[in-house]
């Protein structure tokens, strides 16, 4: 009996962590860059980077998918999906962008969480 509660026990242990890592919310559009170079083999599409801050944090996204850069205008609204490393961003007209983090920050003076602890 014992050896089933402690196996039960793990694999909860396993997957609460997993499960927390989604964030959803709403966040200001800090900055947004194009990245990269573009050629006429490799690399035909531009590259865009997004900055903006998320649960004390500020997290830096990249595109690879064509988009039009007046679709997303610094300092405006905008409402994100967090899942690890992949990040969705739909602007207040509801035009979306998929992209990667590239890197994080914590801020200074974000309250620690258990995880910073």
């Amino acid at each position: 009996m014992r050896k089933w509660t402690l196996i039960a026990f793990v694999v909860l242990a396993f997957t609460l962590p997993a499960s927390a890592a989604k964030q959803k919310g709403a966040a200001t559009l800090k900055d947004f860059q194009p990245a990269g170079i573009t050629d006429k083999k490799n690399n035909k599409t531009q590259q865009f980077d997004f900055t903006f801050e998320a649960a004390g944090s500020e997290y830096v996204c990249r595109t690879k998918d064509k988009m039009k850069a007046t679709d997303f205008v610094v300092g405006n609204d905008l409402k994100y999906e967090l899942d690890n490393d992949k990040v969705k961003l739909k602007n207040a007209s509801g035009k979306e962008a998929k992209c990667t983090v590239v890197r994080v920050e914590k801020q200074a003076g974000a309250p620690k969480t258990e995880a910073t602890k």
